[in-house]
């Protein structure tokens, strides 16, 4: 069997380009969808915040439900 060296080289010159040029479009592909990912905002709330989709009874202020959303939606509270 006949090894001819430079078939070889250019086979494994193109590996070598090939899965480095790989690895560079999978990272910027990973940093490109990191960029435009909204940030994660959803902690949880302080104080007297409630989630607007916890099923919360009367509160204190005598507020139900449907009056609350309201005021949500009218003073962005």
């Amino acid at each position: 069997m006949i090894v001819s060296v430079p078939k070889t080289v250019r086979k494994l010159y193109f590996m070598i380009m090939f899965v480095a040029l790989s690895y560079l479009l999978y990272y910027a592909m990973s940093w490109l969808g990191e960029w435009l990912s909204p940030i994660e905002n959803y902690g949880i709330p302080e104080g007297t915040a409630v989630r607007a989709f916890d099923h919360a009874e009367v509160g204190d202020d005598g507020l139900d439900a449907r009056q609350r959303l309201r005021f949500y939606y009218w003073f962005g509270e």
